[in-house]
C-alpha cells in the first residue's frame, strides 16, 4: 500500500449493522484509509466515533454514492495517494481481497489502469435482478468502448486517481460507477476484471439501489453514451488509427489483412459505400455500425468505407445523385454549386434527388463489392500459391 501509494475508499451511507466490521476487516490489511460518510441517518457517526485514527469526511446531506466517491477522490489526491480501492459497507466484499488488486497493479505493465472486482454471479446468493442488471451493463459498456467485462457493476474497485482526475464527470448517485469507467476507458485508462468473493447475506446486508429510478439513471446514462460512441468516439478512434499508422498500413493491417473472406470483405465495402452515399445525412456512422453488427460484417471495413461522405467528398457525391435522378426521372437538372442546399431545403427537385442518391449508393456499392469480391479473391489464391511453393 506504501509503496504504490494507495488507500482505502469507503463511502458509507446508514450501514450502521456492517460498518464496523468493514472497518475492523480493512485494519487489519491497512491503515490507509478514508471514509466519505454521505449524510448517515443511522448510528453511523457513533460507530466511526470509535475509530479516530480512520481519515474521515462527514457530509451534511446524502447526495448519493457517485457524489460521496468523487470527494473522496480528491481527498486521497490532497493526502498524497496515486491510487484508491473502494470497498463497500455493506459486508458484501472481502477485506482479504484488497492483496489481489495490489497484486495485480504490481504485475501490470501500465499503471493507467482500473480494476472491477468481478463476482461469482451464479452463486446460489446472488439475486437474479443483480445477474440481470449486470449481463445489461455489460453489454452496453462493450458497445461504448469495445472491451467486453465480465462485470461492470461491482464497487470493489482499484480507481488510478490521476487518470480519474482528468476526466469531466457529472453524474451524482449509482450511475456514477459506469461514467467513470466509460470515460475512462474512452480516455485510455486500461479498464480489466479481478477475481472476488461477494458475499449476500441478506439477514444483514442493506441496499440503497432503487430498482426503479438508479435503473432508469443508469439507462438514461447508456443511450446517451451509445450517441456519443457512435457519433464521436468511433469516428475519433477510427481516424486516430489511420493517423498513427498512416492510410497504407492501415488498409494493409485492418482491412487487407483481415482473416475475414473475400465474401465478407466485400459485402462489408459494399455496405460501406452504400450509407455514405445514402441521403441519411447525420445517421450514417448510427446506420453503418449497427447494420455491420447486425448482419456480422467487417465493421471496420464497413467504417472505412462509410466515409466517402467527408466534407470534401460532399459536392462531387451531391452532384452525382443529382445527375443520377435527373437522368432517371427525366427532370430538370436543378443543380448548381452556389444553390443546391437551398433547392433541396425548399423541396424543388428533392424527389429527383432521393431517388438519384439511392440509385447511385446502389450502383456504386454494387460495382465496388464486385470489384472487391473478384480482387480480394485472386490476392487470396496469390497468398495460397506462394504459401505452397
Amino acid at each position: 500500500m506504501q509503496q504504490l501509494k494507495c488507500c482505502i475508499l469507503i463511502p458509507t451511507y446508514n450501514n450502521a449493522g456492517t460498518l464496523a466490521r468493514v472497518l475492523d476487516g480493512v485494519l487489519a490489511v491497512t491503515k490507509n484509509n478514508v471514509v466519505v460518510n454521505d449524510g448517515a441517518t443511522d448510528a453511523t457517526m457513533e460507530i466511526l466515533a470509535n475509530y479516530p485514527l480512520v481519515h474521515q469526511i462527514h457530509l451534511p446531506n446524502n447526495k448519493g454514492k457517485g457524489n460521496a466517491l468523487k470527494i473522496g477522490f480528491q481527498e486521497a489526491l490532497k493526502l498524497g495517494y496515486d491510487f484508491a480501492i473502494t470497498i463497500d459497507s455493506d459486508g458484501q466484499h472481502f477485506p482479504e481481497d484488497i492483496p489481489v488488486f495490489l497484486e495485480a497493479l504490481q504485475q501490470e505493465e501500465t499503471k493507467n489502469v482500473l480494476y472491477i472486482g468481478s463476482r461469482n454471479m451464479k452463486q446460489h446468493d446472488v439475486p437474479g435482478s443483480s445477474s440481470f442488471g449486470n449481463k445489461f451493463s455489460n453489454f452496453w459498456f462493450w458497445f461504448e468502448t469495445g472491451t467486453w467485462l465480465s462485470d461492470t457493476q461491482c464497487g470493489y474497485r482499484l480507481y488510478p486517481l490521476r487518470e480519474i482526475e482528468k476526466l469531466t464527470l457529472y453524474t451524482p448517485k449509482f450511475e456514477f460507477e459506469i461514467e467513470v469507467i466509460v470515460k475512462a476507458a474512452w480516455s485510455g485508462t486500461l479498464v480489466k476484471n479481478i477475481p472476488v468473493k461477494i458475499s449476500y447475506d441478506e439477514a444483514e446486508r442493506v441496499s440503497h439501489f432503487r430498482k426503479g429510478p438508479d435503473f432508469a439513471r443508469i439507462s438514461v446514462l447508456n443511450t446517451v453514451f451509445v450517441f456519443v460512441t457512435l457519433f464521436y468516439i468511433k469516428p475519433r478512434d477510427f481516424f486516430r488509427k489511420i493517423k498513427k499508422k498512416g492510410v497504407a498500413k492501415f488498409l494493409s493491417e485492418n482491412i487487407l489483412g483481415s482473416k475475414d473472406s473475400p465474401r465478407k470483405k466485400a459485402l462489408s465495402i459494399a455496405l460501406g459505400l452504400f450509407i455514405g452515399l445514402s441521403p441519411f445525412w447525420g445517421l450514417h456512422t448510427l446506420l453503418v455500425l449497427g447494420l455491420a453488427f447486425l448482419f456480422k460484417l467487417n465493421k471496420p471495413i464497413a467504417f472505412a468505407f462509410s466515409n466517402i461522405s467527408l466534407p470534401p467528398f460532399i459536392p462531387f457525391v451531391l452532384y452525382l445523385s443529382v445527375q443520377t435522378g435527373v437522368w432517371i426521372t427525366g427532370e430538370e437538372n436543378f443543380f448548381n454549386p452556389e444553390n443546391i442546399m437551398d433547392n433541396l431545403v425548399a423541396l424543388k427537385g428533392l424527389k429527383t434527388y432521393l431517388i438519384g442518391s439511392f440509385a447511385f449508393a446502389t450502383l456504386v456499392s454494387i460495382l465496388s463489392g464486385l470489384i472487391g469480391y473478384f480482387t480480394l479473391t485472386q490476392m487470396d489464391k496469390r497468398k495460397i500459391a506462394v504459401k505452397n511453393g
